[in-house]
């Protein structure tokens, strides 16, 4: 969209402020998810993420109170990406508790993406404090976990436990199998031990 200054010359509409501001925060989201996957969330400086992102430290202080503010909005950016990535990679399973399988498989799979592997594997444990990732991992991971272990009780695939403290340890032991594939485990070995704990339950 245009308008026509005095001259009679088109020239660009002005962004709202609204607008702007989405502009500052998505170069923000960018810049801090390059530089944490790159160098980690200690190597990535303030002053090379308001670089990278063209905006001020002012800028930045505006939409994120800290650094550890916005590693956590890249977190879950990436978590989220993640979640729907399982989702769909275990969309074509038979019954429910080959999509659980499924989708742990695609979880390993992208442990090994240098993003994941950086950000939500190594660095999220020691920047994020525990409540805080037992709060974010409801909404991405947790949930999902839950209901399918429900599903699969309700349909006899294993056998009926208490599903809550079953789905935290799942995702304990999920998140573990992720971090050694992530460390160079191979990512074979370790699937076959966790296709062996899921068979277990």
């Amino acid at each position: 969209m245009s308008v026509k200054g005095d001259s009679g010359h088109a020239r660009p509409a002005r962004r709202s402020q609204g607008e702007r501001r989405a502009t500052t925060r998505a170069a923000l989201l960018a810049a801090g998810r390059e530089l944490f996957a790159a160098k980690g969330f200690a190597g990535a400086g303030r002053e090379e993420i308001v670089e990278r992102a063209g905006v001020t430290r002012g800028a930045m202080y505006h939409h994120f109170a800290s650094k550890e503010d916005l590693f956590q909005a890249v977190y879950e950016e990436v978590e989220a990406e993640v979640l729907a990535h399982v989702v769909e990679a275990a969309a074509p399973a038979r019954d429910e508790k080959e999509m659980l399988r499924l989708g742990s498989h695609a979880y390993l799979e992208v442990a090994a993406n240098a993003e994941v592997r950086r950000i939500c594997l190594l660095d999220a444990p020691a920047v994020l404090a525990p409540e805080l990732r037992r709060e974010l991992a409801e909404g991405h991971g947790l949930g999902v976990i839950r209901e399918a272990l429900r599903e699969c009780m309700q349909s006899g695939l294993i056998r009926e436990q208490p599903v809550d403290p079953l789905a935290h340890v799942y995702l304990a032991m999920l998140l573990e199998c992720a971090t050694l594939v992530a460390e160079g485990a191979d990512r074979a070995e370790v699937t076959s031990i966790l296709d062996g704990l899921l068979d277990s339950l």
